[in-house]
């Protein structure tokens, strides 16, 4: 599969930014040091999520901001923003024998179901939301882990 930590970075940092930026300026090195990468990385993803709407980066002394209820952000909607080679979900060896009846039909075989699993994949990413982690994650802390 081609997903990235791309995603989870992301998800992790709205997380980090729903549950600290009510009470503090959350910047990138701080949010580095929550996701344990380098900060160059998580800027990199937040300008993915600017660009796809999902937050507000503001210059200077401002920080970060989710710009949607967090109830309206979809699993996919992060995985749209952050992951690049999501046109082929699954990458396909490259040299199957055109001698062998099974190497020289597979691609004809397997591409249908293959993205016909993707679509099911992303439609299954548009069911899950923002908001439920954010849930979870609150539950979580709230037992004292």
């Amino acid at each position: 599969m081609q997903i990235s930590t791309k995603f989870t970075i992301a998800i992790h940092l709205l997380a980090a930014v729903d549950y600290f930026g009510k009470d503090q300026k959350v910047t990138s090195d701080f949010l580095a040091s929550s996701i344990g990468s380098n900060p160059v990385i998580i800027r990199n993803i937040m300008s993915d999520l600017r660009n796809a709407g999902i937050i507000e980066i503001k210059r200077g002394t401002g920080g970060i901001e989710i710009t949607k209820p967090l109830e309206q952000i979809t699993f996919y909607d992060v995985y749209e923003a952050v992951e690049k080679n999501k046109e082929d979900l699954f990458r396909f060896h490259e040299n199957p024998s055109p001698l062998c009846p099974v190497g020289r039909n597979i691609h004809a075989a397997l591409d249908g179901e293959l993205i016909e699993v993707q679509k099911e994949f992303e439609d299954c990413l548009k069911k899950h939301r923002l908001s439920a982690v954010i849930s979870n994650l609150r539950s979580e802390i709230g037992k004292g882990n």
